[in-house]
């Protein structure tokens, strides 16, 4: 490793990066386009978060109980400016902007990520879950001490032993009509909560996602608050233990909780979907147990957004450094044998960066459409047409699962590429890119195992989210679906008629010669007829299984593969989808350039990353294949010239940046 860092250092030349004023027009004119609706609160926040950046470099210097203690210092100074709570109603301290409030979260991921995480702990779950899953008397009783951080909680619903099969739970809670208490029990030594934020120092209560049981009958899961502290300790019957030091994130105390027959009051159940009454009789306005336990996730989908919006900011952070960087480094003497060149200006280089910038975009607006769409649904402009939110409810918790398993798989893979973009110096801890690889991995597996959700997005596209949708586990879904005709689960799909329209488009159709490879409807006719293909595939697949007599849940897992891939497709469609309709909806002008330069880019990287696919289904010949790669090549170059707008754009503070030795003016150029 000495030997890579020292000849890393010997032999480039640092060149100072390119003055601003150069292309403020530019930069000023995306970024107000990123920031969008939300621009005032956006900037709020990082703003906020400058005078803080040394935190950035606590995790590095501070013992990890000093750094733990920083972390939730820091929180709570942040729940002053009010910028933490503005999704709740304004009677308890916040702004009732479910919109604005995931606008500020993705702005909080500029900062230090376990500040994140911490916030999105307190405030998302936490007291996202009070407030969704409980009524009048919770939010009373709490909300308000929620958003301020006078009370901090975590939210325990994983278990060791169960994971994302959140309806096996084994912690118990049983009701004691007697004395009006539930009798909250874990009810084997490896059924207990892990992984939990703030459990392990600084949480005082948590929401205890248990199993009901009444009268000896179990209701299912159901979320009770339960008081874990008293006085900074655990209170009598209840265990907690400490997760350790993690890849990352590591200024939040993750825990476990063990429960010994801890008793709460009645009252402690959040009961928005069910209630039981003093002599122990249950009730719910939601009969089926199936419906009403996805029912009270459903409500919980926020997590999800947020965290497939703070990976997109990761990756804009990470994007910036190796950018800023490739632009002012020099390498090896390729053109010009008096001087070495730009990193950046070798075709390479530009493979490796800028098409990760091209889908940041990308994501970032089909983020901007998953954050309305919850808005809307959960500000209740939809609440007038009962049929038409409970469609919406369905599409946007499909769609939150969609973007944030492609959003946080980008993260992953961008930060590694902007790390290894800026050799060994992208290795230095100093530099914070190190910090972005560790905090962000997990990522992949919050609020919900990235594969698994992709289970949920192709479920819902099989059933055309049914009105039994919520019923369904995977057996019910292949009975379903094997119980239609293939071709009325391929006309359900709104995919289906889209295709109709631009079938044309595609080579093979009924057009006469090739359609140009920068056509935007084009891009969205192969990555349409992608997704029915792929669907139909499986339904095909699920059905023939069936027919020959197979065990419904073998044929699901022999082809959980073909599964994946669809829900892949369709996220896929629905983010192109997105940034084309953001460039139709762009002004004239260098900004609009800009964007169809990137959604162009974006889109053919896409094609060319499964063109095997592609070419195996006869919509690519092998000269059509090369043609794309040329016009990828094409746009990088195209591209290259505004990487450092493009980047600048994200209006990161150079503080909150971090890499001072990869970009900061404190590395000398060589002469």
């Amino acid at each position: 490793m000495e030997a890579q860092l020292s000849d890393h250092a010997t032999d480039a030349t640092l060149t100072e990066p390119s003055p601003a004023s150069t292309h403020g027009d530019l930069a000023t004119g995306m970024r107000d386009l990123l920031d969008g609706s939300h621009a005032d609160v956006r900037r709020r926040v990082v703003d906020g978060l400058v005078p803080h950046a040394s935190v950035l470099e606590d995790a590095d210097t501070m013992p990890p109980a000093e750094f733990r203690e920083r972390v939730r210092e820091l929180l709570v100074e942040l729940s002053g400016s009010g910028l933490t709570g503005l999704g709740f109603p304004v009677e308890y301290g916040g702004a009732g902007d479910i919109g604005a409030s995931i606008a500020a979260f993705e702005a909080l991921a500029h900062g230090d990520l376990s500040v994140l995480v911490k916030a999105g702990v307190q405030f998302g779950l936490f007291g996202g879950a009070i407030l969704q899953l409980g009524t009048e008397r919770h939010h009373d009783a709490y909300l308000a001490d929620v958003v301020a951080a006078r009370t901090l909680g975590c939210f325990a619903m994983t278990e060791h032993a169960h994971g994302s099969n959140v309806a096996a739970l084994q912690t118990v809670a049983s009701y004691d009509p007697e004395a009006q208490e539930f009798v909250i029990t874990t009810t084997r030594e490896d059924a207990y909560k892990d992984y939990i934020g703030n459990a392990a120092c600084h949480a005082e209560l948590a929401v205890v996602f248990a199993q009901l049981e009444v009268a000896g009958e179990s209701h299912g899961v159901h979320a009770f608050v339960v008081r874990i502290r008293e006085d900074g300790e655990p209170v009598p019957g209840v265990r907690v233990g400490d997760d350790g030091p993690k890849m990352g994130l590591n200024g939040v105390d993750n825990g476990r909780l063990w429960f010994d027959g801890v008793r709460v009051p009645r009252e402690a159940l959040l009961n928005r979907f069910a209630d039981v009454s003093p002599e122990g009789v249950y009730s719910s306005p939601i009969e089926n147990q199936s419906r009403r336990f996805f029912t009270m996730l459903g409500t919980l989908v926020q997590g999800r957004v947020s965290v497939g919006g703070a990976a997109i900011t990761a990756s804009k952070v990470a994007l910036a450094i190796a950018v800023s960087y490739a632009g002012r480094r020099r390498q090896f003497e390729a053109t010009d044998p008096a001087a070495e060149d730009l990193l950046l200006d070798y075709g390479l280089h530009q493979r490796r960066l800028l098409p990760l910038l091209a889908r940041t975009y990308a994501l970032h607006f089909a983020q901007e459409v998953l954050r309305d769409d919850l808005h809307a649904v959960f500000s209740g402009a939809l609440s007038d047409r009962p049929g038409d939110d409970d469609i919406a409810r369905r599409t946007l918790e499909s769609r939150a699962a969609g973007t944030k398993a492609l959003a946080t798989w980008h993260a992953t893979r961008t930060i590694q590429e902007c790390r290894e973009a800026c050799g060994g110096a992208g290795y230095l801890s100093a530099n914070r890119l190190a910090a972005l690889k560790a905090d962000t991995d997990v990522f992949t597996t919050f609020e919900g195992d990235n594969h698994v959700l992709l289970q949920l997005v192709a479920k819902g596209l099989l059933t055309d989210y049914a009105g039994a949708f919520e019923d369904m586990n995977q057996l019910g879904m292949v009975r379903f679906v094997t119980g239609l005709a293939v071709e009325t689960v391929l006309e359900r799909t709104a995919v289906h008629k889209l295709l109709e329209r631009v079938r044309d488009l595609l080579p093979g159709g009924a057009s006469d010669g090739e359609p140009d490879l920068r056509d935007p409807d084009y891009h969205l006719a192969m990555l349409s007829f992608r997704e029915e293909h792929i669907l139909g595939g499986v339904a095909r697949r699920l059905k023939a299984g069936v027919d020959k007599g197979g065990n419904p849940g073998a044929v699901f897992s022999s082809v959980q593969d073909h599964v994946i891939a669809a829900a892949r497709a369709h996220v896929e469609r629905l983010v192109l989808e997105a940034f084309a309709a953001k460039v139709a909806a762009t002004p004239e002008g260098q900004v609009r350039d800009a964007l169809i330069l990137l959604r162009d880019l974006h889109a053919l990287g896409v094609i060319e990353a499964d063109r095997a696919w592609f070419m195996e289904h006869g919509r690519l010949s092998s000269a059509r294949s090369k043609a794309i790669t040329a016009q990828v090549n094409a746009l990088c170059r195209e591209v290259r010239p505004l990487a450092q707008q493009l980047v600048d754009a994200f209006g990161i503070p150079r503080e909150l940046l971090r890499a001072d030795d990869l970009i900061g003016e404190s590395a000398q150029p060589r002469t």
